[in-house]
């Protein structure tokens, strides 16, 4: 479904990803595990068109996106969640719901938000809530939300459960698990390697910029170095 081949990103002098290639195949959880800084979150702005390599491709669906502008790429089927979830603070749930509908006919609008508060029913409850005043777990579940307005064939999540507590990772984890089950292809970016590893098909380790590890999420599991640097083994 996805295959990125041979992308080089700079932060001007910085080469923040160096010579990357890897796939993702229809139906699939693939994670991107690594340090801070070892570039999972650049790879991820690359594909949405955010950001761009000097070389190489990014390919969906036989399609080559490396010019594509970030906001076709939505309409192409990728959504991307980012890191620290980037809603629209001084909106309300409901009208940061509809912001992710925006590539959609409208035909499909309220199929879709009955479909976002039947798998949130948290955000239903809060959709005339202003946003900024949402818990944390709250916010990231309407990041999630708005993204599946835009029926994604592939979702990219960036970090979701970075700041929330152990409760709340494992019902981000659950909903990831749900909407995997439901037919939405994942490409996951977590620090929580226990946790990403544990329902991934495959995974990359990323360090400094390059791929140095790949394997199905129970290889790297079982792997020493993965325990040792990643999983507190």
């Amino acid at each position: 479904m996805l295959k990125v081949e041979n992308i080089n990103v700079y932060y001007g002098s910085i080469h923040a990803i160096k010579n990357i290639s890897f796939e993702v195949n229809q139906g699939e959880i693939v994670t991107l595990i690594g340090a801070n800084g070892a570039g999972k979150s650049t790879t991820l702005q690359t594909i949405s068109g955010l950001l761009h390599s000097k070389t190489g491709s990014v390919t969906f669906l036989g399609e080559r996106l490396d010019n594509v502008p970030a906001h076709k790429i939505v309409t192409k089927g990728i959504a991307h969640v980012p890191e620290g979830r980037r809603i629209f603070l001084q909106m309300t749930v409901e009208e940061n719901i509809q912001m992710g509908a925006y590539t959609r006919p409208s035909s499909e609008y309220d199929a879709g938000l009955a479909e976002v508060y039947e798998r949130f029913p948290r955000l239903k409850e809060r959709r005339k809530q202003i946003a900024g005043t949402l818990s944390g777990g709250e916010q990231q579940m309407l990041a999630m939300g708005r993204a599946m307005m835009s029926k994604p064939k592939l979702l990219m999540l960036d970090e979701p459960s970075m700041g929330l507590s152990p409760i709340l990772v494992d019902e981000v984890f659950d909903i990831i698990k749900s909407l995997h089950a439901s037919g939405t292809t994942i490409l996951l970016v977590e620090q929580n390697a226990n946790k990403s590893l544990a329902i991934s098909d495959r995974a990359y380790v990323l360090e400094n910029g390059s791929i140095t590890l790949t394997g199905t999420g129970k290889e790297l599991m079982q792997s020493e170095d993965i325990k040792k640097a990643y999983l507190g083994g």
